[in-house]
């Protein structure tokens, strides 16, 4: 069993930046490949990127490329979400999920672990 816990979020002004963790309980986590997601209001819930078990590799949605950097120690069993140059757009709850699972899979049923959600928000 994993349990996944969010942190970081907050309100932010457009162009500034937020770094997202999620700390993981149970041993089996580093075996894990992990993700962001993000959920607007009235809006299904989207990919945003993905790391594989190791860290060696990344994938990421083409709206956050370039801004947002994603990055796991395995060693304290957290993960991480860097987000700069921010859009009012990406203003959602995001979460963190973990599971046996290609990085660029990004149907968020294919997760089997989720985090309760961090809210972000972004003022123009």
């Amino acid at each position: 069993q994993v349990q996944l816990v969010e942190s970081g979020g907050g309100l932010v002004q457009a162009g500034g930046s937020l770094r997202l963790s999620c700390a993981a309980s149970g041993r089996t986590f580093s075996s894990f490949s992990t993700a962001w997601f993000r959920q607007a209001p009235g809006k299904d819930r989207e990919f945003v990127a993905a790391i594989s078990w190791s860290g060696d590799n990344t994938y990421y949605t083409d709206s956050v490329k370039g801004r947002f950097t994603i990055s796991r120690d395995n060693a304290k069993n957290t993960v991480y979400l860097q987000m700069n140059s921010l859009k009012p757009e990406d203003t959602a709850v995001y979460y963190c999920a973990a599971g046996y699972i290609s990085i660029t899979a990004m149907n968020p049923k294919g997760y089997h672990y989720w985090g309760q959600g961090t809210q972000v928000t972004v003022s123009s």
